[in-house]
């Protein structure tokens, strides 16, 4: 949500009775180049709607993601306003980190990392709705998986619900960059920090 249509403070408690939302998600490609370097995007399309979308960061040339780190701010309490997902890092084959925008809030998770040889392909977003007049989080956790098929489960927060896979990276290719959804603080307003998470896909 940009910043010149504030959302009002909001309760943070639950409703008496909780409406459940399924997301239906559809897989997204887009092509483009970084370097000499093919690039693929893979999306997801159940983000939360509040926030702006940040610049892409690669891991530096013939390089893939080989892992991931959330930043998760865990739940404050009745009177909290929570943010849930405020981060997400790639973890490059040289030891360099990539992260896009990130909110203020949390803690980093424990590095998650595929066996060895191996690199990311595809990604799910679990993604609370909008609520309302109630405490909203927008995205709160991330999976991924390897190129050997094994899934890394993300460390993030509880609300919403699982979106479908995006498609995976092409066979020898593998993620090499993303970009991040984030709405800025909000003085006045409901915070949701993290919304929505695009990755690419280099050859």
């Amino acid at each position: 949500m940009s910043s010149s249509s504030p959302r009002p403070w909001v309760a943070t408690v639950a409703p008496p009775v909780a409406l459940l939302v399924a997301v239906l998600v559809a897989p997204v490609w887009g092509g483009g180049h970084v370097g000499d370097n093919p690039t693929r995007m893979i999306s997801v399309d159940n983000g939360g709607p509040w926030g702006e979308w940040g610049d892409p960061e690669f891991c530096p040339k013939r390089s893939h993601a080989t892992g991931f780190q959330l930043k998760v701010e865990p739940h404050r309490g009745f009177f909290g306003d929570d943010t849930a997902l405020n981060g997400v890092r790639l973890l490059c084959q040289d030891r360099e980190v990539v992260t896009s925008s990130e909110g203020p809030r949390g803690t980093w998770s424990f590095p998650l990392s595929c066996g060895r040889g191996q690199r990311l392909v595809s990604f799910r977003l679990r993604v609370e709705a909008p609520r309302g007049l109630w405490d909203d989080t927008a995205a709160n956790d991330l999976d991924v998986t390897c190129s050997d098929g094994t899934v890394l489960e993300g460390q993030g927060g509880p609300a919403g619900t699982w979106g479908n896979w995006s498609v995976a990276c092409p066979p020898a290719w593998g993620v090499c960059g993303l970009r991040t959804r984030l709405e800025p603080p909000q003085p006045r307003g409901d915070d949701t920090g993290l919304n929505g998470v695009e990755m690419f896909c280099c050859a």
